[in-house]
């Protein structure tokens, strides 16, 4: 049975085939990738990306939930953890690399919050031994203000694919509660 993770408003679940046509258009949304890539990502890309978040699952045990908003049942973004064993220096391999990600339409609500919180109340369970990352563009304040609320500090300023990034991270053992809320 698949993990499922439900909190006031959401319900996060591994993402599945059935979400590539949503998860394609959530990739296709300019300021969802604003900050990540800089544009849209391709049907092809964004299939590798369903691939990998699934493969992260299936040999890690974690990887990114779809977000769904509970009242609509629609699909609104991602968050969760992901091992990308990326070209970067400092390395950030062997910690949890925290991401989320939310469709405008519904930004502004809290639900980034809601989602990340759960998220991780969840990993500080099953994975209590590994630390967290997270890579922001450093132009991106919403998710450094977020990034923040949850104990992510940062670290080093780099790039990665020719893209500004801060790396931000968090030591183990956290302030969030299992209600999911600060």
């Amino acid at each position: 049975m698949p993990l499922i993770l439900k909190t006031d408003r959401l319900t996060l679940r591994p993402l599945v085939l059935q979400d590539f046509e949503a998860y394609f258009e959530f990739w296709q949304n300019a300021e969802v990738v604003r900050f990540i890539t800089g544009t849209p990502v391709s049907r092809e890309h964004t299939w590798k990306r369903l691939l990998s978040t699934t493969g992260h699952w299936q040999l890690l045990g974690f990887g990114f939930f779809a977000i769904e908003e509970k009242a609509s049942g629609r699909f609104i973004g991602e968050a969760g953890f992901q091992e990308m064993r990326r070209d970067l220096l400092p390395s950030i391999e062997g910690t949890l690399e925290t991401g989320w990600g939310i469709l405008p339409a519904y930004q502004g609500r809290g639900y980034a919050k809601e989602a990340v919180s759960a998220a991780m109340t969840w990993a500080e369970t099953a994975f209590p031994s590994f630390d967290y990352s997270c890579i922001i563009n450093p132009e991106n304040r919403t998710s450094m203000h977020l990034a923040a609320k949850f104990g992510f500090a940062e670290d080093t300023m780099t790039t990665y694919l020719g893209r500004p990034i801060m790396i931000l991270r968090k030591a183990r053992a956290s302030h969030l509660t299992a209600s999911g809320r600060l």
